[in-house]
């Protein structure tokens, strides 16, 4: 398939900025097949049934994005992609001339970091203070918003640019289908009948580039650390047995089930997972899918329609776009039936 196989038409007007006024407030469109039924997200316990799984992605996003400059002058701004131990992480650099290996970087006027080597695109730094690297992001880092949304973090996002439930440390982007969920919802979910199970992928800065090259099977996938418990594993088997359906909170849950179940069955576990799932795939674990909507020309719109149907998934792109829901991060939702 061609990039421009992915593409539509978005007013500018419909990529939300802001979260909505209230957690949960948000639109929900249902997918199934061409069938397609506006709703609110306060519906979405009605298309669930008892036995039923929902799995969340547990990761929480840092404050990521740290400003400063180099000991030699000139401005500088990192990005952390990735936290490799207590003093060491690799980072998005961004600077009039890219730092040499040994050059010094001194972030908020009081973190020293050196940088180590390049690693393709990014910068391994080494950060020479006592404290460990996620502490000093949590004093001085400021939380790292995509692109589209044309504005800084403000304090209100250090709250609603993270799910309720978000607990493991690692992310540079929020798995954004949960951001719709509260703590009452979660209840009524578990009042109904409704299992829950967690996985971990830490969503990287990559998620956000764009595809640059025009045949799809010619795109190389960023790289993400997941992890699969075995709990996870058995409460999938678990929905199996009684007849229920296992229901992805977002797509970074689909890639880590479907990733840890690549050679059959599905397995528990830690490892790193740069799959592209795009039309043409099978499915092994997901049967529905609760996602926010996403970029054209996106990696992202090629998972969803490889899931619901290209054709299906076109379609109601559509009707959201003439219906003016909100789109992307901070946007409203679709709960997608899977396409066999």
């Amino acid at each position: 398939m061609q990039l421009s196989d992915f593409d539509y038409h978005l007013p500018e007007a419909l990529i939300a900025q802001h979260p909505p006024a209230v957690r949960g407030a948000s639109r929900l469109l249902h997918v199934d097949g061409m069938m397609l039924s506006d709703l609110t997200f306060a519906d979405f316990p009605s298309r669930l049934q008892a036995g039923d799984l929902l799995v969340f992605n547990d990761t929480r996003v840092i404050r990521a994005r740290l400003f400063g400059e180099k000991a030699s002058g000139g401005k500088v701004e990192a990005l952390i992609e990735r936290v490799l131990d207590d003093h060491t992480a690799l980072a998005h650099v961004r600077a009039s001339k890219s730092p040499k290996p040994g050059s010094r970087l001194i972030f908020a006027g009081r973190w020293e970091a050196e940088m180590v080597e390049r690693h393709d695109s990014m910068f391994k730094l080494r950060f020479l203070a006592e404290e460990n690297v996620y502490d000093i992001l949590e004093a001085s880092g400021k939380l790292p918003l995509p692109p589209y949304i044309e504005r800084s973090a403000e304090q209100d996002d250090d709250e609603r640019y993270q799910t309720v439930y978000a607990r493991e440390q690692g992310a540079v982007a929020a798995p954004t289908a949960g951001l719709h969920f509260t703590d009452d919802m979660l209840a009524t979910l578990q009042a109904q009948g409704i299992a829950t199970a967690f996985v971990t992928l830490h969503v990287g800065a990559g998620t956000f580039q764009p595809v640059k090259v025009d045949n799809v099977a010619d795109h190389k996938m960023h790289s993400e650390i997941y992890d699969i418990p075995q709990s996870t594993v058995d409460a999938v088997a678990a929905a199996r047995a009684r007849g229920g359906r296992v229901v992805a909170i977002g797509t970074t849950s689909v890639r880590a089930l479907e990733s840890a179940a690549q050679h059959g069955e599905l397995k528990a576990g830690r490892g790193e997972t740069d799959i592209f799932i795009t039309p043409g795939y099978r499915f092994r674990v997901v049967d529905r899918l609760l996602t926010n909507f996403h970029l054209p020309k996106s990696t992202l719109l090629m998972l969803v329609s490889a899931f619901a149907g290209y054709d299906e998934m076109f379609h109601a792109y559509r009707h959201a776009v003439e219906q003016q829901y909100r789109f992307f991060s901070y946007g409203d939702a679709m709960l997608l039936e899977r396409k066999d």
